[in-house]
């Protein structure tokens, strides 16, 4: 909060001489949700949960990404499957709904569904891949299961493009990353799977990117990792 400073972009003056600055480190916030912030004190005081959320996708990625690369070996991957349920699934979620509590609809939106994914992720392997006996039907499944999941993330990514440049990049390999995971399991084919996997990493470390910013930001109190706003206050 700033006392008797001249007007800065994204400020809102009170009825007391007191200026306040939205939260603009939130990598995921919009015009809109940047105005809600301005105009309600309560919303001000929640602490930015996207950095949590951001945190959650890109180490649960990162993870499973490992796998699919061909980085560690398939024995391993029921590590993938504890943190998918508790952090990328559970506590993401949790993030999703503290951006609803802000006024922040991409924020609700994406952490929510992401979250969503890993529980689906975790509960289907864990409780109903079995159900499917043959290994080609169940890759194909898979396959149109991570399909369904890029057509979304393109609808997501459209409505990045008036977040912020990391976002946006952020949503731009996470579609690729979707597609090609998809398309590798459709069509049975262990290269794409590397491909897949080696896109996975690179979202994962640009997920990263986006928490660290946010949260640098906060505990330094001004920018210190650049992710420029595609939008105008």
């Amino acid at each position: 909060m700033a006392l008797n400073a001249a007007s800065q972009p994204g400020t809102r003056t009170t009825d007391a001489g007191n200026e306040f600055l939205a939260d603009l480190s939130d990598p995921t916030a919009g015009r809109v949700a940047m105005a809600r912030e301005l105009a309600s004190e309560n919303v001000r005081m929640i602490a930015d949960p996207a950095p949590l959320g951001l945190g959650c996708f890109a180490l649960t990625t990162f993870l499973l990404s490992l796998f699919n690369a061909g980085l560690l070996p398939l024995e391993g991957e029921p590590i993938v499957f504890g943190v998918a349920l508790a952090y990328g699934g559970a506590i993401q979620v949790l993030a999703g709904m503290w951006e609803f509590r802000k006024g922040n609809v991409f924020g609700a939106t994406a952490f929510t569904s992401y979250g969503a994914f890993w529980l689906s992720f975790w509960a289907f392997v864990t409780f109903y891949a079995a159900d499917i006996p043959d290994a080609g039907d169940r890759e194909t499944v898979v396959g149109w299961y991570l399909i369904s999941w890029g057509i979304f993330t393109v609808i997501l990514w459209v409505a990045a493009l008036r977040t912020t440049a990391v976002l946006v990049l952020l949503f731009t390999l996470l579609t690729a990353t979707f597609f090609v995971l998809g398309f590798a399991d459709v069509a049975h084919n262990e290269g794409l799977t590397t491909v897949g996997g080696y896109l996975g990493l690179v979202t994962a470390v640009v997920a990263w990117y986006a928490c660290l910013a946010g949260v640098s930001a906060s505990t330094f109190g001004r920018a210190v990792l650049p992710n420029p706003p595609l939008y105008k206050m």
